[in-house]
């Protein structure tokens, strides 16, 4: 086997690719919080590194986190980062574009020179595969209603308007064939929707406004919520738990709202404008008549809603955490109710900074 296993130790170097993101700059202090002395973080050479030198900073970080900078692309980049390193906590992504080719280049490529690198150097112990809830197909689901890692993933991620969700499903798929054909010891986590200070848009699942009026699409639907700092203590102990390769685990917290009430509160506490709410059965007649006329107008009208779309997004669906929870010591320590207040607050400031 290319892989070594052991028991990872505060001493031993772990990469966080990411590292200056949303959520990979709670990744690094948590590591820090539990000791970790080597801490590897990876970032591009045009983000902005003022919240990860604070992070380090505050985290009494400095001299055992180390910033580098650059691209997983190049893979002498990925062979100089991934020296050494015992566990690697893959969060960068390609979030952002539109193009099918950038999200396969960032998501795939990117991750192919990783592997590769890590392959070479003989010493990794852990490989945590940061997917996505995007995935998931949330069609033929096999407890009706229930989403959870049993759930099948986009067969088709390429019919989906979304880059990003092929270019995860494509990166899924590779991590799973480095597992079965090369020993890649891997374990794969997928977070619902991120939330909290530093996002202040409303989450796809409640609704858009495309059309220059807020359609809540979401109604009675709860939201696979995970709170930032929650998700990255699940996917710090993802890195750190014995014995769970190969494993997926879903991401969300305790006690998730409805789409009707986190709208009702973010009009209560954020700013209030107007919404139409859109029954469920209208939602899915409207994305099948938008995806049939994209169809008969040989992309005229891009297909940006369609059947796929709205049962990723607004089918009636139920979320769990039992399956991170019985495997890891993890459990959310931010009440939903606490995580909706500080979203609310950080919202509320960036629109009086803006």
């Amino acid at each position: 086997m290319a892989f070594t296993e052991g028991k990872v130790l505060q001493e031993d170097p772990v990469l966080v690719t990411g590292a200056a993101g949303f959520i990979g700059t709670r990744v690094v202090s948590g590591l820090l919080d539990l000791g970790f002395r080597r801490v590897r973080c990876l970032v591009r050479s045009t983000g902005n590194l003022a919240r990860l030198e604070e992070t380090i900073r505050s985290h009494n970080g400095t001299g055992r986190a180390e910033i580098l900078m650059g691209n997983l692309l190049s893979p002498a980049d990925c062979s100089n980062v991934t020296q050494d390193i015992a566990v690697i906590y893959h969060l960068a992504a390609g979030t952002g574009t539109k193009a099918f080719s950038d999200a396969y280049l960032n998501s795939v490529v990117a991750t192919r020179n990783l592997l590769e690198a890590s392959l070479k150097h003989n010493c990794l112990r852990r490989f945590v595969n940061v997917s996505s809830f995007s995935v998931y197909t949330n069609r033929n689901k096999p407890h009706r209603r229930l989403l959870d890692e049993a759930c099948p993933a986009e067969a088709h991620p390429e019919s989906r308007a979304e880059a990003y969700c092929y270019g995860k499903v494509k990166q899924d798929e590779l991590v799973a064939e480095y597992a079965k054909k090369r020993g890649l010891p891997s374990v794969t986590v997928r977070p619902g929707t991120v939330f909290g200070p530093g996002k202040r848009a409303i989450p796809g699942r409640v609704g858009i406004d495309t059309f220059g009026i807020f359609l809540h699409m979401g109604g009675s639907n709860s939201l696979p919520l995970t709170y930032v700092d929650n998700c990255a203590e699940a996917i710090v102990l993802a890195g750190l738990t014995p014995g769970i390769e190969g494993e997926t685990f879903n991401i969300v917290d305790d006690d998730l709202p409805s789409s009707r009430r986190f709208l009702r509160l973010y009009k209560r506490n954020v700013r209030r404008f107007h919404s139409l709410c859109v029954p469920h059965a209208l939602s899915y007649v409207f994305c099948f008549l938008w995806e049939k006329y994209s169809y008969w107008s040989k992309g005229q009208l891009p297909p940006a809603f369609t059947r796929r779309e709205w049962a990723a997004y607004w089918k009636r669906t139920r979320f769990t955490n039992r399956k991170i929870k019985n495997a890891t010591a993890w459990s959310p320590r931010v009440s939903m109710e606490e995580a909706l207040r500080h979203f609310f607050e950080g919202c509320r400031e960036e629109m009086r900074d803006a």
